[in-house]
């Protein structure tokens, strides 16, 4: 699950600009702009091609527009990403290591971008279509993409789920529940300090 967890949320992926319009994105965009904090509980699930399931792990998140984001497992194992506007932080509390690496011009973070109704990106770097009433699938328009599709659940402003298609046409499911969209949230909350005891990893790029 761990490496499926670090191609959802750590890979960076430098994409060619296309650019895009179209009644998809602009439905995607305004269906995430109410979206302006948000905090809850995942599951997260991933299946084989023939649909047997090969892990599952559970948590809790916190996101905050723009450009924060936390998700914590808690079961199986303990890992917590941050991400903020400078730095994304992975902290494996199994391993005892903490990697930072750069928020850059140069890279995207894109789930968490999606997540933040990033316009630009998602107007430049994918796809969309609204296949029903709250559901936008998403696909890449550049190559070496670490997933073939993604799509995102929402119900009215709430954003329920992401359905995931990688590249080995595994699927990762996460559901998220407990939902909530008023409780105060601000940078702070975002704050990492890493452990005295951790093996830490800084990357410049």
């Amino acid at each position: 699950m761990k490496k499926y967890l670090l191609t959802f949320f750590l890979v960076l992926l430098p994409l060619t600009t296309y650019g895009q319009s179209g009644s998809g994105v602009d439905a995607l965009i305004t269906a995430l702009e109410p979206v302006k904090r948000l905090q809850g509980s995942f599951t997260q699930r991933q299946y084989a091609q023939d649909d047997t399931l090969l892990a599952e792990s559970s948590g809790t998140f916190l996101l905050l527009r723009p450009g924060y984001f936390a998700w914590e497992i808690v079961s199986p194992d303990q890992q917590i990403i941050i991400a903020g506007p400078e730095f994304i932080w992975h902290h494996d509390r199994d391993l005892e290591t903490v990697t930072r690496r750069p928020v850059t011009t140069n890279t995207d973070m894109m789930p968490l971008q999606i997540l933040g109704g990033d316009e630009s990106a998602l107007r430049e770097k994918f796809d969309i279509v609204q296949t029903t009433d709250g559901a936008f699938q998403l696909t890449p328009l550049a190559t070496g993409v670490g997933f073939k599709q993604l799509t995102l659940l929402l119900d009215g402003a709430q954003i329920t789920g992401m359905v995931i298609v990688d590249n080995l046409d595994q699927r990762i499911e996460i559901e998220f529940t407990d939902l909530d969209s008023e409780s105060e949230l601000t940078s702070e909350d975002f704050a990492f300090t890493p452990p005295p005891d951790a093996d830490l990893f800084y990357y410049d790029e």
